[in-house]
């Protein structure tokens, strides 16, 4: 249980569906949102769109500047929501170094449903060609690990119940009503 502020992480693989979640869940809860996307630099997304994965020394920076940002808001006493892959446990630390309020949402989807979400998608960089790599990359929230695994399928209130829940019984988040 937590008194100060919280951080949610919306975390997975491309086409997980983090950035609708997360947007629903800042509304829900009143929080402050940030698109972890737009933390990216220029060569992060240039490189992606070109098809090439990025290697741990790109994500380094991007990762940093996602940390930098929820101290910030950490230390304001302010919770807030950002999506981010966090794909690796490594990844997961950096963000968490410092940052007590972290707290995990990994959005978890079907590899067959992601791809379809992928290539019917339609402005972003990241090609449905890197999905593969990125599920290879993925390393699941541990046991220790602050948060949970929700389905990223099915009804946005159904996903956003899990999340609301696991926040409630792990940093004692009060429970906003629907709607």
């Amino acid at each position: 249980m937590s008194s100060g502020p919280t951080t949610v992480v919306v975390m997975g693989v491309s086409g997980a569906g983090k950035t609708t979640v997360a947007v629903a869940l800042a509304q829900r809860l009143g929080w402050e949102f940030a698109e972890g996307d737009d933390f990216h630099p220029e060569a992060n997304v240039e490189k992606m769109r070109a098809g090439f994965p990025l290697d741990d020394d790109d994500r380094r920076p991007w990762l940093q500047d996602v940390a930098r940002w929820i101290g910030e808001r950490e230390r304001a006493g302010q919770s807030s929501v950002v999506t981010c892959s966090a794909l690796k446990r490594s990844y997961r630390d950096l963000l968490r170094e410092g940052n007590d309020s972290v707290w995990f949402a990994h959005v978890a989807v079907p590899q067959t449903v992601l791809m379809d979400r992928l290539t019917t998608r339609k402005g972003h960089y990241m090609p449905a060609s890197l999905l593969v790599s990125q599920l290879s990359t993925l390393e699941p929230l541990g046991e220790d690990e602050a948060g949970v695994t929700v389905p990223g399928i099915g009804d946005i209130d159904e996903v956003l119940a899990h999340i609301l829940d696991g926040l409630a019984q792990d940093r004692g988040t009060a429970l906003p009503s629907p709607g």
